[in-house]
This record gives structure tokens, sequence and C-alpha cells, in this order.
């Protein structure tokens, strides 16, 4: 009888292990797509801003675009603070 409970916890162990490993690099991979979409954002930002005409009054975009680049450095923040949360879980 102890010889079958050993194999079984084992694969529980190995089940658990690779349940773990699904949801940390699922997250990760999501961590990953979140900051494609703020680079991604980053990069139209500043292709409209470089067509904008220069001779135009920018003082309410640049408001906006401090707004914007203050809620990506949130979202930033966010992010790596998810990564280290994830870190901690693998030690």
């Amino acid at each position: 009888m102890g010889r079958n409970n050993k194999p079984n916890q084992s694969n529980d162990s190995i089940e658990i292990y690779a349940a773990k490993l699904s949801y940390i690099g699922t997250a990760i991979s999501t961590l990953g797509d979140g900051l494609q979409t703020i680079a991604a954002g980053l990069a139209l930002e500043a292709l409209v801003n470089a067509n904008n005409d220069s001779s135009q009054n920018n003082n309410g975009d640049d408001i906006q675009t401090v707004k914007k680049m203050d809620q990506m450095q949130k979202q930033i923040d966010y992010l790596i603070a998810e990564l280290k949360h994830i870190r901690k879980m693998l030690k």
C-alpha cells in the first residue's frame, strides 16, 4: 500500500507544478501583451504628433499627451508589480 501512495503523490505534485507553470506562463504572456500595447500606443502617439502641423496650438495636445503618458506609466508600474508578484511565486 505504501508503494501505491508514493506514485500518486508524485503525480499530484507534478500536476500541481505543471498547473503553476501554466499559470505563470499565461500571466507573463499577458503582461508582455500589455507592454506591447503600451509601446504601440506610444509609437502611434509619436506618429500623430509628428504629422501635426507645427503652426497649430498644441497646448491642449500637450496636456493630453502628458495625461496619456501618466496613464501609460501607471500601467507599466502595474505590470512591473505583477511580474514581481510572479517572481515571488516562483521562489
